[in-house]
C-alpha cells in the first residue's frame, strides 16, 4: 500500500489531494502526513525561522536575572551558557520532522500511545502552549502601551486595549496562514530585529562594566543557589519548545539530519546567547528587576522608541511559532476541526490569559513562575522525545504514525504506551522536588539551601526511565521502517 492511501485508510484525517503550503496562501494541511510530493525547501531556512522567534524580550530579562540573583559577570555568562545548551535537544527533536512528514504532536504517539498522546504528548504541550501564548501576548502589549506612552505621553484603557488587539490580530493571522508565510516572513524579521539586536547592543556595552562598583561575591550554598536558580530560568527557555519538528515536517526526507538539527539549534542558540548576554552587561549599569523601564537610562531617546517597538514585533515573531504548534496540538488531542480554526480558538484562550496577566499585579512574577514550573514537565517531555528519536535512530514509520486504530503499531496496550508515561511521570515528580520558585519550593531544594535541580534531575530521569523501559517491553520497536 503507498504512503497516501495508507494514511487516508487508517487515519481518522484524511489529507488534502494537494496541499497547499505557499506564501500568502492558508496552509491546507493539519497533522496530516506530508506525503514525498509535498516536501520542499532546504534545512538552511530553518535557521531564519529560529532566529526571528527567539529575538524576544524574555532572553533580556532572564539575562538581567543573573546578576540580579547575585552572580558576577563571569559567572552570569557562564550559566548562560551552560543553560542553552538545551538548544542541541531542540536540534535533535527537529530530525523526526523530515523523517516522519508529521508534527510533533503526533510523532509523540510513539512515546505515549494513540490515547495516552491525547492527554500526556499533545494534551500536555496544548495546554503549556497555551499559557506561553497568554504571557507572550501581555509582553507585547506591555511593551506597546510603554511605547504610546513615550510617544504620545500617555495610553488611555481604550488605547491599550487597541494595542492588546493589534498585538494579537498579528499574532494569530500569520498562525492561520501557517508555514509557508511564517518561513518568508521569517527571513525579514530576522534582518529587522537582528539589526536592531546590534545597536542595541552597542548603546548597552558603552555603559556596561564587567567589574560592576559595590558588587559582592556570594560564597558556599549561597552561590551554589544562586547557581543553579539562573541555570534553570535559562534552561526554562529552550526547554519551552517541545515542537521544532512542526517547522522541519515539510523538508524532504532526504534532508541531512546533522542539517536539520543544527540550524535549528543554531537558530536558536545564536539570539539567546546575543540577547541575554545584553541583559548581563545591562544588568551592571542598571537595576534589571526592571529592564524594560530602566533600560531607558542608557539609550538615546530615539532608540528607546525602537527598543519597545521591537519588543512588540519580537513578541509576536516569538509567539507565532508556539501559536501554530497548539493548533495541531489540538488536532493531535482528537479534536475535530480544521488547523487555521485550531488557531482561533486558541486566540481565544490566549486572548483571555493575556488579559488576566495583564490585569495581575504582579505580572513579572507570574511570569517568572510559570517558565520554572513548566521546566518540571517540558524537561523530562524533551528528554523522553529525545531518547526515542536515538532509541529508533529516527526510523520511523510516517504514515503508521497516523494508524489510529487499535491494530495500528502506536496502539501499544490499550491505546497507551506505559513507558512514556511511567517515565514523564517519574522526571516530572523528580523536577518537582529539585524545584525552587516563589509559590513552591521542593523538599530538595530546600535541603540543599534553595538550589534548584530540576532542570537537570527531570530529564535524566525520564531519559533513565524510559529507556529501561522501553528496552524492557521492546516498544522501541514499533512502528519503525
Amino acid at each position: 500500500m503507498s504512503d497516501a492511501s495508507h494514511v487516508a485508510a487508517q487515519s481518522s484525517w484524511t489529507p488534502p489531494e494537494e496541499a497547499v503550503d505557499r506564501f500568502g496562501k492558508v496552509e491546507s494541511a493539519g497533522i496530516e502526513y506530508i506525503g514525498p510530493e509535498g516536501r520542499h525547501g532546504r534545512p538552511g531556512e530553518l535557521f531564519a525561522v529560529w532566529l526571528s522567534s527567539n529575538l524576544a524580550y524574555f532572553y533580556i530579562l532572564v539575562g538581567g536575572l543573573l546578576p540580579v540573583l547575585g552572580l558576577s559577570t563571569w559567572q552570569s555568562f557562564a550559566v548562560l551558557a551552560a543553560g542553552n545548551l538545551f538548544w542541541a535537544l531542540v536540534g535533535l527533536l527537529a530530525v523526526s520532522g523530515p523523517s516522519t512528514g508529521s508534527p510533533s504532536s503526533i510523532v509523540t504517539r510513539a512515546m505515549y500511545g494513540v490515547r495516552g498522546n491525547r492527554v500526556f504528548g499533545a494534551g500536555a504541550v496544548w495546554v503549556l502552549c497555551i499559557a506561553y501564548e497568554g504571557l507572550n501576548l501581555a509582553v507585547g502589549a506591555v511593551a506597546g502601551f510603554a511605547l504610546v506612552s513615550f510617544v504620545g505621553g500617555g495610553a488611555s484603557v481604550l488605547v491599550k486595549t487597541l494595542v492588546t488587539v493589534l498585538v494579537a490580530a498579528a499574532t494569530f493571522t500569520m498562525g492561520v496562514y501557517g508555514h509557508a508565510t511564517i518561513v518568508r516572513l521569517s527571513t525579514w524579521f530576522s534582518a529587522l530585529l537582528g539589526a536592531s539586536t546590534v545597536v542595541l547592543g552597542y548603546f548597552v556595552l558603552r555603559h556596561a562594566t564587567l567589574h560592576p562598583a559595590g558588587f559582592h561575591s556570594l560564597g558556599g550554598s549561597k552561590l551554589w543557589a544562586s547557581l543553579m536558580v539562573g541555570f534553570t530560568a535559562v534552561a526554562a527557555l529552550p526547554l519551552g519548545w517541545p515542537g521544532s519538528a512542526d517547522y522541519a515536517r515539510y523538508l524532504p526526507r532526504t534532508a541531512s539530519p546533522r542539517a536539520v538539527a543544527g540550524w535549528t539549534a543554531l537558530g536558536g542558540w545564536v539570539p539567546a546567547m546575543a540577547l541575554g548576554s545584553i541583559g548581563i552587561l545591562a544588568g551592571s549599569a542598571i537595576d534589571m528587576s526592571d529592564p524594560q523601564t530602566n533600560m531607558r537610562a542608557i539609550l538615546p531617546s530615539w532608540f528607546y522608541a525602537v527598543f519597545l517597538l521591537v519588543l512588540v514585533v519580537g513578541s509576536i515573531t516569538n509567539n507565532v511559532l508556539t501559536v501554530y504548534s497548539s493548533g495541531l496540538a489540538l488536532q493531535a488531542m482528537g479534536v475535530r476541526i480544521s488547523r487555521a480554526k485550531s488557531v482561533i480558538a486558541d486566540a481565544v484562550l490566549g486572548g483571555a490569559l493575556c488579559a488576566a496577566a495583564l490585569a495581575s499585579s504582579s505580572f513579572l512574577t507570574s511570569m517568572s513562575n510559570v517558565l520554572a514550573l513548566s521546566v518540571a514537565l517540558l524537561g523530562p517531555f524533551l528528554a523522553i522525545y529525545g531518547t526515542d528519536i536515538l532509541l529508533r535512530r529516527n526510523g520511523y514509520d510516517g504514515p503508521a504514525l497516523h494508524d489510529a486504530s487499535p491494530s495500528g503499531p502506536f496502539w501499544f496496550r490499550n491505546g497507551v504506551n506505559w513507558a512514556g508515561v511511567m517515565a514523564l511521570a517519574a522526571g516530572t515528580v523528580t523536577a518537582l522536588l529539585c524545584v525552587n520558585t516563589t509559590v513552591f519550593v521542593g523538599p530538595v531544594a530546600s535541603a540543599t539551601g534553595g538550589g534548584d535541580l530540576s532542570a537537570l534531575t527531570g530529564p535524566t530521569v525520564a531519559a533513565l526511565v524510559y529507556t529501561g523501559s522501553s528496552l524492557l517491553l521492546g516498544n522501541h520497536r514499533k512502528g519503525n521502517q
